[in-house]
């Protein structure tokens, strides 16, 4: 039984670690200068707040909804 435990245990720090670095920054990343979407150019602050990042709020916002909806 014990080994079971164990095993639920180390399968659940493996999963959260991996759930952790997914959503980490990755500092060293460029962002784009113009958004993939909608071509518009991307604000100085969200390229430096979100590092990597290639859409706008918007289109971020949209592409989020989308998912959402999609696994409703």
């Amino acid at each position: 039984m014990a080994d079971i435990i164990d095993n639920a245990s180390t399968l659940e720090d493996l999963q959260r670690d991996a759930a952790l670095s997914m959503h980490r920054l990755n500092h060293s990343a460029v962002s784009a200068t113009h958004g993939e979407e909608c071509g518009d150019k991307l604000l100085e602050a969200r390229r430096k707040a979100y590092p990597g990042c290639t859409m706008c709020v918007e289109c971020q916002r949209n592409m989020e909804l989308r998912k959402k909806i999609g696994r409703m």
